[in-house]
């Protein structure tokens, strides 16, 4: 059975362009971190049908990459589109004129329609806000997105409301000149009070649904995080970091990269007890802040950039959410007791059991 393409029926769906510094890797396994929800058997299929071209000519599953070669995925028919529909959903909005607004997300949102999460979004939020008509799609210029934050991570976003504020601002991200900063609650004591973290951050081969970092550089793309210490609870820590780039769950991966993974971070396997006493209290206590805040404790605190049309220097800053404020504060009290409690019986400093 012919599988294959006819030329002009053709519609390109993905394009990347390999590095110039790519190593040989099979296409297959270079797709397949690339591209969300898809495996090597797929890719595999693909390229069996002729749908994987490489600098315009079909190539078989086992074509090894090379520097600067020219990816294409082609179908036979066109990509599908996200429609947005407007949908009645609160915004708050930090900044608002005719060419952009400044959005605090909440956690549990999603910034855009994906699989799994068609509607509720944030752009369907916006598109209702702005008055925009049933049927719009997600590339619609209007719809000015222009970075975006995991769902369960809260904080500040902005958004453009024309196609010259989407081009100005893009070019801004691109070049790495918005400032972008978090807070973060971690596992663990960092012993530094100030660090940088580099390593390269891209979809993890085993599993698409996670990144991981790439310290040699092979995979990925570069991505560095600066972090300074907040405040110190023993157990776990309240960190800044600064954005330099901004990968797919850059904070998380690089945190858990240096053996700080964030509290309760389901993904990445921080919503277990990485530190501390394993006693009954205690584990009841970590019940608790995990009850209290039920996602990571990520927050995008504030966010930089020039204004498009006026080139004014915009800075916004929002105050953590109250489910983060309400487990740092628990953390402050157990901490407190447990300092009160060692320096009234010093014997016990170095005993495990102290923690019960």
């Amino acid at each position: 059975m012919d599988h294959s393409v006819s030329e002009d029926e053709k519609y390109e769906h993905y394009r990347f362009v390999a590095d110039k510094g790519q190593n040989l890797l099979r296409i297959d396994k270079f797709l397949s971190v690339r591209i969300e929800n898809i495996s090597r058997n797929r890719i595999q299929q693909a390229a069996d049908a002729e749908c994987i071209l490489v600098n315009d000519i079909p190539v078989k599953a086992s074509y090894r990459v090379k520097p600067d070669d020219v990816i294409s995925i082609v179908m036979d028919r066109p990509r599908r589109e996200f429609e947005i529909i407007p949908e009645d959903i609160p915004l708050n909005i930090v900044y608002e004129d005719d060419s952009v607004m400044v959005v605090n997300k909440p956690p549990g949102m999603v910034v855009h329609p994906g699989h799994g999460n068609y509607t509720g979004t944030l752009l369907n939020a916006i598109a209702y806000y702005l008055n925009y008509e049933q049927g719009i799609t997600m590339d619609d210029p209007r719809l000015g997105l222009v970075h975006r934050i995991d769902k369960d991570t809260s904080g500040l976003l902005v958004i453009a409301k024309t196609e010259q504020a989407k081009s100005n601002l893009s070019l801004q991200f691109y070049h790495k000149t918005t400032r972008r900063q978090y807070v973060a609650l971690v596992w663990g004591d960092l012993k530094e009070n100030e660090g940088r973290i580099e390593g390269n951050v891209g979809r993890d081969p085993k599993d698409r649904m996670m990144m991981r970092v790439f310290p040699d550089g092979d995979m990925g793309k570069p991505a560095v995080t600066h972090y300074k210490v907040l405040e110190r609870f023993g157990y776990v820590t309240l960190v800044q970091c600064r954005l330099e780039t901004g990968r797919t769950h850059q904070i998380r991966v690089h945190m858990k990269y240096i053996g700080h993974t964030l509290f309760n971070d389901k993904r990445y396997g921080g919503d277990e007890i990485l530190r501390g006493i394993r006693h009954v209290r205690y584990k009841q206590f970590i019940y608790n802040c995990f009850v209290a805040c039920p996602r990571q404790c990520l927050h995008a605190e504030t966010l930089g950039f020039i204004h498009p049309v006026t080139g004014e220097e915009m800075f916004f800053q929002s105050e953590l959410p109250a489910d983060m404020q309400e487990v740092i504060q628990k953390w402050r009290i157990y901490t407190s007791a447990r300092e009160i409690k060692l320096k009234n019986h010093p014997e016990l400093r170095n005993d495990p059991d102290s923690d019960q």
